[in-house]
């Protein structure tokens, strides 16, 4: 038996370490480390409540705009401000727009490279796949940056800019759309759609979207197996079983994502054992007992949460904190999302072989064949006439929750206002759920969970199939300790 640490890894947002066990030419264990921490909770404390919009952005640039809706959120709750109809519709899009292109840069920047490394060598698909994926130089990544780049103009109509937008607020968008600016985000959402259509489905997205089955999936793929980037990835993905790689506990939970309370387009809930249930916020506890983070026996709910470090706990490996629902771990992201939300396909994939590899790359698909259909409808829903955002005065002593579904999953902010001031302010992101360390219980996290298992190839110093399971869950560190 023996143990490594790898790490620091590549293509990562922010640090990250894994150290594994192995044993018979496998993971026997794996404790994941966040090594950064950056303290946005200290930072809060003490600002003036709006404050938040400004500073919880700056936590990440890859996904700012989702940090800026649950902060929004979380002040609108507090304040009991409903947004604006038009608002709802502009921020839907702008936080859809910045998953779909967080779910491509994920394929295309971070995950596909690494079947273009010289261990696979001798399989027959690695000359086509380090000519289309190959980092930096693939001649997939031209067309995707142009096609992203023209794609996030849509940030630049709605947001003002990105990332790191003052746009979005508690009672809805500052930024109103002239009636020639809908028509131009009509004309981007349909280049955008070619692009999509052309070079990574291969297909309209409709037709992809309506796959109900593992089966249909693959008799898809076989009808045109050259055919668009996902097929090539799922030539890869049967080829090396990527389907029984990286499964953690099957269990998966969303804050449901678009559209007003109660008529979300990916409903809330959980799904555990192939039953659904509801997600109820309350139940939500952070445990710190292998953090560094100060003694705290007690395993607390967000609005009483404390952050404080200590790099010097003995039992402590992350900066990351153990979030838990129900007092158990829940995994998070697009493959839980469109899973509880009831997509044909999704739940096969559930049904069949639980959260790995393969299911969760392709749910990112499955979900951006669903959202850029969404977001052309919100577009020509969109009243220019009409107004955009609402205000009012934030009461000096109360508190909000904001709930939203950032690419990677979900994220929850928590804040407390006393005399006007931000008294406590805590945030679960979705890597800090995915990349959570042990539990009081010595219960280990959801990668913890799917790494163990995961084979190592003789002599290996960095174990290809850990690093496909990691970025399976596609980690954004800065965001797990903010």
């Amino acid at each position: 038996m023996t143990r490594r640490i790898i790490g620091p890894f590549n293509r990562v947002e922010g640090d990250l370490e894994v150290k594994i066990e192995i044993a018979d030419g496998a993971v026997r264990e794996a404790w994941v480390t966040s090594p950064l921490y950056r303290g946005f909770e200290h930072i809060l404390r003490g600002k003036p409540a709006r404050d938040a919009l400004v500073y919880a952005p700056r936590i990440c640039g890859i996904c700012s705009v989702s940090q800026s809706v649950a902060a929004a959120r979380a002040i609108a709750a507090a304040q009991e401000l409903e947004p604006m109809p038009n608002g709802v519709l502009a921020i839907d899009l702008m936080l859809a727009a910045e998953n779909v292109a967080d779910h491509l840069t994920h394929f295309y920047m971070f995950f596909m490279p690494d079947f273009c490394r010289e261990i696979y060598a001798a399989e027959p698909w690695h000359a086509t796949a380090v000519q289309h994926f190959r980092a930096v130089k693939g001649d997939a990544v031209p067309s995707f940056l142009a096609a992203r780049a023209g794609f996030l103009h849509i940030m630049g109509i709605l947001a003002g800019k990105w990332p790191h937008t003052l746009a979005i607020q508690p009672g809805g968008s500052t930024r109103p759309v002239e009636a020639q600016e809908q028509v131009r985000l009509s004309l981007i959402l349909a280049g955008f759609r070619q692009f999509l259509e052309s070079q990574v489905f291969g297909d309209q997205l409709e037709v992809f979207a309506a796959i109900s089955s593992v089966d249909e999936l693959v008799a898809w793929h076989a009808a045109a197996p050259a055919r668009g980037d996902i097929r090539h990835f799922l030539t890869i993905a049967q080829s090396l079983g990527l389907e029984g790689l990286g499964r953690a506990a099957d269990r998966f939970m969303s804050y449901g994502s678009f559209g007003p309370d109660g008529r979300r387009l990916f409903a809330p809930g959980t799904l555990l054992a192939g039953q659904r249930g509801t997600v109820d916020p309350a139940r939500i506890t952070e445990d710190v007992s292998h953090g560094w983070m100060s003694a705290d026996t007690v395993a607390r709910h967000p609005f009483e949460g404390m952050t404080v470090p200590d790099a010097d706990n003995p039992t402590g490996y992350s900066w990351c904190k153990a979030p838990r629902l129900n007092g158990v771990t829940m995994e998070v992201g697009a493959l839980a999302r469109q899973a509880i939300d009831g997509q044909p396909l999704a739940l096969d994939l559930v049904t069949r072989g639980g959260g790995n590899v393969l299911s969760r790359i392709l749910a990112r698909f499955i979900e951006v064949a669903r959202l850029v259909p969404a977001m052309e409808a919100w577009v020509r829903a969109l009243a220019p006439r009409e107004p955009f955002c609402d205000t009012l005065t934030i009461a000096d002593e109360c508190e909000g929750m904001g709930l939203a579904e950032a690419a990677r999953g979900s994220l929850g902010h928590w804040v407390k206002i006393r005399k006007g001031y931000i008294h406590n302010y805590q945030i679960i992101a979705p890597t800090t759920w995915n990349f959570s360390p042990r539990d009081s219980n010595d219960v280990p996290g959801p990668l913890e969970q799917a790494l163990a298992g995961a084979p190592v190839r003789s002599g290996e110093s960095d174990p290809v199939a850990v690093q496909h399971i990691v970025r399976s869950f596609d980690p954004c560190m800065v965001c797990t300790v903010h």
